[in-house]
């Protein structure tokens, strides 16, 4: 059996470090399968915003994302976002609007 050879893009977004313990995880196991970038959203945000995209970037490139932000907004936008870019994503426990995305309870 041939190993696999390229490594799969991960990219996270977080709130506050709130995936830190998790991507550190998976980083101490699988490092050699997986390229892991991470965004950081770390400035308080209103209850309400009216444009995510100071937060987010316009396009991504990646196998798959992770989604552990904590704001609801920029959490439906990313699910947009990816959505619209065929690219997975992955925000355990949350309940979003946007059926793209894997919601899996924690």
């Amino acid at each position: 059996m041939e190993a696999y050879s390229q490594k799969q893009h991960i990219i996270v977004f977080q709130q506050q470090k709130s995936g830190e313990a998790k991507v550190n995880e998976v980083k101490s196991f699988n490092e050699h399968l997986f390229e892991i970038d991470i965004i950081s959203i770390n400035s308080p945000l209103p209850p309400v915003l009216e444009h995510s995209r100071d937060f987010l970037p316009e396009t991504l490139k990646a196998d798959l994302v992770l989604d552990f932000l904590k704001h609801p907004d920029l959490s439906t936008d990313l699910a947009i976002l990816c959505e619209k870019l065929a690219i997975p994503l992955v925000a355990s426990g949350k309940i979003l609007q946007v059926k793209w995305a894997i919601t899996p309870p924690t």
